[in-house]
């Protein structure tokens, strides 16, 4: 089924096409990997909507990307609660370990690195997200564990065996 077959689909769900935008974009977005400008005007083109009410959204969620991002999106929340946990601290760590500062994208691809207001867990302060999945309770020394089990996975994705397991020498 073709992007545009989705989100017809699924506007059918709703009486008011502008009520479809934000179900549309996630369908654009999970299409493309991000939403640049001709893609926001085709979803718009498709709802038959202005194309100020797609931007809107696209721009104003966090949960939607207009550029690039990493294979990992590293999303740590700075709202109170993890703020008072440390979670300065991790960007300044995460900014050092990755060399890379908020906002940005590792060289390989790997991962963005962003601040979000906050991710409704302040229980597991402070908290980050990466894909779907929530990280918690973190410290430099967690972060660096999570970094590595990620990396992990993408080398073993790709049939390369990790350094760690490899004979000396080699």
């Amino acid at each position: 089924m073709s992007m545009r077959e989705k989100i017809e689909a699924a506007a059918t769900r709703y009486p008011n096409q502008r009520s479809a935008i934000m179900p549309a974009l996630l369908i654009a977005q999970k299409e493309h990997g991000y939403l640049p400008g001709p893609v926001l005007e085709e979803v718009a083109d498709i709802l038959g909507v202005e194309r100020i009410w797609v931007y809107e959204l696209a721009t104003f969620y966090t949960l939607f990307h207009t550029e690039p991002i990493g294979l990992f999106h590293l999303q740590l929340c700075d709202n109170v609660s993890c703020m008072l946990c440390g979670s300065e601290s991790l960007l300044k760590h995460l900014e050092t370990v990755l060399q890379i500062k908020k906002g940005e994208t590792t060289p390989d691809g790997l991962f963005t690195l962003s601040t979000v207001e906050c991710l409704g867990a302040c229980e597991m302060a402070p908290v980050m997200q990466v894909g779907d999945d929530y990280h918690g309770k973190l410290d430099d020394a967690r972060v660096n564990q999570l970094l590595d089990s990620l990396r992990a996975g993408v080398s073993r994705a790709a049939g390369i065996e990790p350094a760690s397991a490899r004979p000396p020498g080699e």
